[in-house]
C-alpha cells in the first residue's frame, strides 16, 4: 500500500493567543477556549479522542478518556495572522517580510487606477466587516453600479458586488485586474471576490467567493511533491491561496459540508497522495461575524463527521487535523486573532497519546508530510515523524 497524507485545515479554529499577540493587539485571544466558556462546553467526544483536550492551555474541559491520537499545538513565524501566510508556513514557506496592510485603507492611487482598469466607480474603502459593509452599502450599490472595495487587519483586498448588478464572471475579472495591480510595493495576499444577494438593505453573501492569491514565494511541499511524480488533491480554497501550483486534483467545493464530504470521497476512492483540505465556514460564516453558536455548532459538526473520515482511511494513511490562525468569535472586533493552531495527528499503525509539544514553526506539519510520503527531509520545519511512528 502506498503511503497517503491528509491534512486537514479547520480554517482559523485557533487555540490560544500567541507569545507576540499583544503586536496584534489580540492579547487574551483563545478561538476553541472561549467557545468552550460561552457555550458552557462543547460535545466533541471524536475530537477528545485524538487529544484536543490535552493540548497545553487547550481550555476545553477535562478528558479521562483513552486517546488514540497524537496532540501538540504550533507558533506561526511570519508576522502575520492571514489565511495565505499560514497556509504557506505549513507546507515551507516562512516569509521574512509578511503582506502589506491598509489600515486606513488603500491609498487613493490605487483607487484611482483600479476605477480606470475595471470601468466601474468604488464605495467604500475602509477597514470592515463584510457583513456588516454590505448592509450599510448595498442600497448605495444597488442604486449607483458602483462595487464596495474594503479590507481588514488581514493583507485582503475586498471587492464585493450583487450578483444581478455585477455578474459573476465580470467581477471574477475585476478581481483579476485588481490582482495583477496589487504586486510589488503594493504587494496584498489575497484579492477576493465577496458576491451577495437579497435587496433593500437585506443582503447575504453567496458561496460565489472566489480568492486570488499570489504565487508562493518559495518552494512549497505541494511543489515538491507534484515535481517527485506524487498526486496532490487540493479540496475547497486550496487552490486559490496557492495559485493552483503544485496541485494535481482540485475539487472547489464552498462549505464545510461539501469539502468533508469531497474529502472523504477522494480517501475511499484512493485518490492522490496528499489531499489537503480547507474547511472555510468556521472562520467566514462564524468567526468573522462573532457568531459564537454557529462556529461551536459548525465544530460539533465536524466532530460527528470525523469517525467516517477515519473510517475510510486505509492502515497507510496518515491524519493530520490543524487550523490557519484563529478568529476568536468572542473576541472584540471581527477579524482573525493571532493564535497557536492545535495539531492532531492519527494513523491506525502510529503511536496513540504521543504529546509532540508546541512547535517552533507551522512548518513541521508540511515536514511531517513530506517525510511521510517522500521518505527524505524537506528543508523547512522539523518533521514530528520520529515521535509519533
Amino acid at each position: 500500500m502506498k503511503k497517503r497524507a491528509i491534512l486537514i485545515v479547520l480554517d482559523s479554529v485557533g487555540i490560544g493567543e500567541l507569545p507576540d499577540a499583544d503586536e496584534f493587539h489580540d492579547n487574551g485571544a483563545h478561538t476553541l477556549g472561549n467557545i468552550y466558556k460561552s457555550m458552557g462546553g462543547l460535545n466533541i467526544p471524536n475530537l477528545q479522542k485524538l487529544g484536543i483536550s490535552n493540548i497545553e492551555n487547550a481550555r476545553l474541559g477535562s478528558y479521562s478518556g483513552k486517546i488514540q491520537g497524537c496532540y501538540g499545538k504550533a507558533k506561526e513565524i511570519t508576522k502575520a495572522k492571514d489565511t495565505t501566510s499560514g497556509h504557506w508556513e505549513m507546507c515551507g514557506v516562512v516569509m521574512e517580510n509578511a503582506f502589506k496592510t491598509y489600515p486606513d485603507g488603500f491609498p487613493n492611487e490605487i483607487i484611482k487606477e483600479f476605477e480606470k482598469r475595471t470601468g466601474h466607480g468604488v464605495i467604500g474603502n475602509i477597514v470592515a466587516s463584510g457583513t456588516e459593509i454590505i448592509k450599510i452599502l448595498g442600497d448605495e450599490h444597488m442604486k449607483t453600479g458602483k462595487v464596495i472595495v474594503y479590507t481588514s487587519a488581514d493583507s485582503v483586498f475586498q471587492i464585493a458586488a450583487h450578483e444581478q448588478v455585477v455578474p459573476l464572471e465580470e467581477l471574477y475579472n475585476m478581481c483579476s485586474i485588481a490582482r495583477e495591480m496589487l504586486v510589488g510595493d503594493n504587494l496584498v495576499g489575497r484579492v477576493i471576490a465577496r458576491p451577495f444577494i437579497g435587496e433593500n438593505g437585506n443582503y447575504t453573501r453567496t458561496e460565489n467567493r472566489r480568492d486570488y492569491a499570489v504565487p508562493p514565494i518559495k518552494t512549497t511541499i505541494l511543489d515538491s511533491l507534484s515535481d517527485e511524480g506524487y498526486t496532490t488533491v487540493a479540496v475547497g480554497k486550496i487552490e486559490d491561496i496557492f495559485a493552483n501550483r503544485g496541485i494535481s486534483v482540485s475539487d472547489h467545493t464552498r462549505n464545510n459540508h461539501d469539502g468533508i464530504e469531497a474529502t472523504i470521497k477522494f480517501i475511499k476512492d484512493g485518490t492522490g497522495d496528499f489531499i489537503f483540505t480547507n474547511l472555510v465556514d468556521f472562520d467566514m460564516l462564524y468567526g468573522h461575524r462573532n457568531d459564537v453558536e454557529g462556529y461551536a455548532k459548525a465544530i460539533e459538526y465536524f466532530d460527528l463527521k470525523l469517525p467516517e473520515i477515519i473510517d475510510s482511511m486505509t492502515d497507510d494513511d496518515l491524519l493530520i487535523i490543524t487550523a490557519d490562525h484563529g478568529c476568536d468569535p468572542t473576541y472584540p472586533g471581527t477579524d482573525h486573532t493571532r493564535e497557536h493552531i492545535p495539531i492532531l495527528a492519527y494513523s491506525k499503525k502510529m503511536k496513540s497519546n504521543v504529546n509532540i509539544g508546541t512547535r517552533d514553526t507551522f512548518a513541521d506539519i508540511g515536514a511531517t508530510i513530506y517525510e511521510y510520503i517522500a521518505g527524505k527531509d524537506f528543508g523547512t520545519g522539523k518533521s514530528f515523524l520520529c515521535e509519533i511512528e
